[in-house]
């Protein structure tokens, strides 16, 4: 039986593209893990832990509609099996192929569900998903901040970019569950908070507190309120679009995840200009906020911070935010996992991949060498140290996780109904 609280890491694996769609952006390539990946798996064993959030570079996994170049894929995937690594398979990270564009296209939501389909038929023993990372931050760096893909600094854009990655996400859990009913999606989704700078700044910090639960809220199929209802429909989503959301029941199949970084809390001025606060309400406050909201299982899935010029500063910033993770599981909440993201150092990061500088940015538990960091080295610790209490202070917390090895496969039976669903009657139930 898999340990019933989930301490995790992640490979890095964004892949964003800027300047228009002309370069993309691999952190996969930036961190060396193409070269690499065997030995971040044997620093992933190092640690302690069998779950990996990870995922294969979708751009370059997925060349054409029902066409697919598995080969990276099945190498590591295999590799993952035979070492009883547990992947949270991570299916899209904030980018698209060429062939598709950007997240504009309305045709992404179907292509990607049959994306999501045959993967889950490729490796049937994969159980738990995450398939859309970061589904707010993907549409907002994409359009209103003008950061990446599309680069359109509009409301229309944001609005479109937003319900074709939602929607996306919810047709490929669909999907998922046709190959592996028993499948879990955890949502890792950045949980955010705007502080009003004065009283005149009151109304658009309330907009955007709003705002920011409106992937979860059309995840989850949660009734907006008539503010971001209207936000919506004066953007360009229909009648008919909303109901989609309303009528995908999938909450039973969900873990939520939620992302916690220092730059999360924003200050917001009368104008609607914000800037990063710092942290100060943290992880614990704020996920309450979410939890209450949603009243789901919870996983802290994201947060890191600079190693600091001391190494002691990542090292406190791992105990303050563990710290907060139990704070939550001792007042009754059900924290299920903890993540510190990601494995190994990241590139360009420090300006959110908008240039290609080749900064290292010093945030992983190990640096680019694959040696440990300080923070790497108390990670391993604390996961040695609590890794036998928790599951004893509440033997029902506990996620059905199948182990790979011990998964019956179906995959070709499954296979052959898919073709008879795509055939006739498929895209149809993808579309309910």
């Amino acid at each position: 039986m898999a340990p019933a609280f989930i301490f995790t890491t992640g490979i890095e694996n964004s892949y964003p593209t800027i300047d228009h769609g002309k370069t993309r952006v691999d952190e996969m390539e930036k961190c060396g893990h193409y070269r690499h990946w065997r030995k971040d798996f044997d620093c992933v064993h190092d640690l302690g832990v069998c779950f990996l959030r990870y995922g294969p570079p979708l751009y370059r996994t997925w060349v054409g509609e029902g066409r697919y170049d598995w080969s990276f894929a099945d190498e590591t995937f295999n590799e993952l099996y035979r070492r009883k690594l547990i992947p949270i398979t991570d299916l899209c990270h904030f980018g698209v192929p060429d062939w598709i564009g950007n997240f504009q296209n309305p045709d992404f939501p179907e292509l990607f569900a049959r994306y999501a389909f045959d993967f889950a038929c490729r490796f049937p023993w994969v159980q738990l998903y995450t398939p859309v990372n970061e589904m707010f931050i993907c549409a907002l760096f994409s359009t209103l901040y003008g950061w990446w893909n599309e680069q359109i600094k509009t409301d229309r854009a944001f609005v479109t970019a937003l319900k074709h990655v939602v929607k996306a996400n919810v047709l490929a859990m669909k999907a998922i569950l046709q190959v592996r009913p028993d499948a879990f999606f955890i949502q890792s989704e950045s949980s955010e908070y705007y502080h009003a700078d004065n009283p005149k700044a009151i109304k658009p910090a309330e907009l955007l507190n709003a705002r920011r639960f409106l992937s979860l809220d059309l995840n989850y199929g949660k009734r907006l309120e008539s503010e971001m209802y209207e936000y919506l429909l004066d953007n360009g989503m229909t009648r008919d679009e909303y109901h989609f959301f309303l009528k995908s029941h999938l909450k039973h199949h969900c873990i939520m995840g939620n992302d916690y970084y220092a730059t999360n809390e924003h200050r917001v001025w009368e104008d609607g200009r914000t800037e990063a606060s710092g942290e100060v309400f943290g992880y614990e406050q704020i996920t309450r906020q979410y939890y209450y909201r949603y009243h789901l299982p919870l996983m802290h899935t994201e947060t890191n911070t600079n190693e600091g010029p001391t190494g002691k500063e990542a090292v406190f910033w791992l105990w303050k935010e563990w710290a907060n993770v139990l704070r939550l599981r001792n007042d009754g909440l059900p924290m299920l996992g903890f993540t510190w993201y990601s494995l190994t150092d990241q590139v360009d990061w420090d300006v959110a991949l908008r240039e290609n500088n080749g900064r290292v940015n010093p945030l992983g538990l190990y640096d680019l060498d694959r040696k440990p960091r300080a923070v790497g080295e108390a990670y391993k610790k604390l996961i040695k140290d609590w890794q036998h209490v928790l599951p004893m202070q509440s033997v029902c917390l506990r996620v059905p996780i199948v182990q790979p090895w011990e998964y019956k496969c179906e995959a070709n039976g499954r296979a052959r109904e898919y073709q008879r669903w795509e055939d006739g009657q498929g895209r149809r139930v993808l579309g309910e």
